[in-house]
C-alpha cells in the first residue's frame, strides 16, 4: 500500500506542477492582456483598462515565478549547504 501511496503522490505533484503552472500561468496571460483594454486601433471595440484584471496577472506571474524559483533552490539545497553552509530550508529536515 506504501507504493501505491507514493505512486500517487508523484503523480499528484507532477500534475500540479507540470499542468497547473503552466495553466496559472495562461490565465495570467489573459487577465494581464484583458486588463491592459485595446485602444481601438485595429479595428476591434475600445475597451476600457482593467486594474483589477492586471494586477491578478501580475500577481499569478510573481507566484509562479516563486514556485519555479523555490523549485530550483530544492534541488540544488545540499549543494548551497555545501559550498556556503546556508540551509535556506532549516524548517524542513535533511534526508
Amino acid at each position: 500500500m506504501a507504493y501505491l501511496e507514493s505512486i500517487l503522490t508523484v503523480l499528484g505533484i507532477g500534475l500540479l506542477l507540470g499542468a497547473g503552472l503552466p495553466a496559472l500561468f495562461a490565465v495570467g496571460l489573459v487577465a494581464h492582456a484583458r486588463g491592459a483594454g485595446n485602444d481601438g486601433s485595429d479595428g476591434d471595440p475600445v475597451v476600457a483598462p482593467q486594474p483589477a484584471l492586471k494586477f491578478l496577472g501580475i500577481a499569478l506571474f510573481v507566484f509562479v515565478g516563486w514556485v519555479i524559483l523555490t523549485a530550483v533552490l530544492w534541488i540544488t539545497r545540499a549543494t548551497i549547504i555545501h559550498h556556503t553552509g546556508v540551509d535556506l530550508f532549516p524548517f524542513l529536515p535533511e534526508k
